[in-house]
């Protein structure tokens, strides 16, 4: 059993709040008795990302841009969700087949992680879905341009490696869903 305390909220309040971005700042007590008047917290949206598997044994991803590095940038299929509104799952398979156009059958949860707990309220729930199906057209948001790209599973290791593939979320669920696979279908 550890002996550590968590911190003590004295007060809150948003200092940012807009669609795109929500920032809380938090008063705080330390286990030491220090307060710290001026701790930020980025109040995030919860995100479901997929690693989607053809029968093919090819995996879907979205090349896409990302403003916040400034990048084009190989990733899984994700998307932002509020999870007091929609479940995971849902959210999973709704952005798996608007960004791409395949649809899951079925959706196997990996694993819920936090995205970046120092700072960040969120997690990310990753999900394999196998035997994808291109079932429609991508239905994108205007804040979207994503081109679909199919990469064998044998490749995906080296292309990690390669530093082709280099999104966090994207390069634990290809692990973690390469390990299921691993695990449960060879």
């Amino acid at each position: 059993m550890t002996d550590l305390k968590k911190w003590k909220l004295l007060q809150s309040r948003l200092v940012i709040n807009n669609q795109w971005c929500q920032v809380r700042q938090d008063e705080v007590e330390l286990p030491n008795g220090k307060i710290i008047d001026d701790f930020f917290i980025n109040v995030r949206p919860d995100i479901a990302l997929v690693f989607p598997v053809t029968a093919q044994q090819e995996i879907v991803f979205v090349r896409q841009y990302r403003h916040g590095v400034g990048e084009v940038l190989l990733e899984l299929p994700a998307g932002a969700f509020n999870p007091q509104e929609e479940i995971a799952e849902v959210a999973a398979s709704r952005e798996l087949t608007e960004e791409t156009g395949y649809v899951a059958e079925k959706l196997i949860r990996l694993a819920t992680l936090y995205d970046n707990p120092v700072k960040d309220t969120n997690s990310i729930h990753l999900f394999i879905a196998e035997n994808m199906i291109k079932s429609q057209q991508q239905e994108l948001d205007i804040t979207e341009e994503i081109e679909v790209v199919l990469i064998p599973v044998y490749e995906v290791i080296q292309r990690v490696l390669m530093g082709e593939i280099n999104v966090c979320g994207t390069i634990t669920a290809i692990f973690l869903g390469l390990e299921y696979l691993h695990k449960y279908k060879i």
